[in-house]
Order: C-alpha cells, then sequence, then structure tokens
C-alpha cells in the first residue's frame, strides 16, 4: 500500500459505504489474479454482483424497483 492509496481508503470511508458494497466495487476493479481471491472470499457476494450484472437494471426476479 502507499500512502496514496491510504488517504484515497479514506476520502471513499467518508461516504460511509457498506461493507459489502464495497466488496462488490473492489470486485469490479480487481484484476484476474485479484478478483479470483475475492471470489474466493465471498462466493456469495461474487453470486449477487454476476447476477444483478446481468439483470436489467440490476434489478433480480421478484424485487421491486
Amino acid at each position: 500500500m502507499s500512502l496514496y492509496d491510504y488517504r484515497e481508503s479514506l476520502e471513499i470511508s467518508k461516504g460511509d459505504p457498506g461493507f459489502r458494497a464495497l466488496i462488490m466495487a473492489a470486485m469490479r476493479k480487481a484484476d484476474d489474479i485479484n478478483v479470483e481471491i475475492l471470489k474466493t472470499a465471498y462466493p456469495e457476494i461474487w453470486s449477487e454482483l454476476f447476477a444483478r450484472h446481468y439483470a436489467d437494471g440490476g434489478i433480480l426476479p421478484g424485487e421491486k424497483p
């Protein structure tokens, strides 16, 4: 980690995003190796991200917009 990364993490945290949202964002930004690590650590979050990515507007069946 660099000082830049640390300071950027402070800025991201100011918005108070939820943990699952942070993990989903990390999965979106990750390279091939790191996405595999995240998928292994958080398979349920990966499944939801994958499903929502391919769902119209990110809305899963049975959900109201």
